[in-house]
């Protein structure tokens, strides 16, 4: 079900109440998050405002991680999400966001990237992790 992100106020600042002059509109629209877990990779495309196609990764299997040492990148698989600072749910449930730590044959890797929009989970190497 969509979310609806207009800002039509319902009160003044001296607090009286304020007539709304129009009804909603379709941009005004918003989405619920994609919530992107580790399996099977499914992306799914979604229609932006002007025609701009956002590609939604609802689950994924492998990441692009780059090391800041050499400055080389990698495609690797994804072992499991260690710890997610967004929201302790999305760390038990274990769903990627941006600023996730998530756990990899080359060490541990910070999420650089926001997979429910670009449709890519992008990582760095975290320093003192490498195995």
């Amino acid at each position: 079900m969509p979310q609806w992100h207009g800002n039509q106020r319902k009160r003044k600042k001296t607090g009286g109440k304020r007539h709304i002059f129009r009804g909603k509109r379709a941009f005004e629209m918003g989405s619920d998050p994609a919530e992107t877990i580790v399996g099977e990779t499914r992306i799914t495309k979604k229609r932006g405002r002007g025609g701009k196609d956002k590609l939604r990764s609802l689950a994924v299997n492998t990441v692009n991680v780059t090391d800041p040492a050499t400055g080389k990148s990698q495609k690797t698989e994804i072992r499991g999400v260690l710890k997610n600072p967004a929201n302790v749910d999305y760390q038990r449930r274990g769903v990627i966001t941006k600023g996730a730590i998530l756990d990899t044959p080359l060490g541990q890797a910070i999420v650089t990237s926001r997979p429910g929009q670009h449709g890519a989970v992008n990582a760095v190497l975290v320093q003192g992790s490498e195995k």
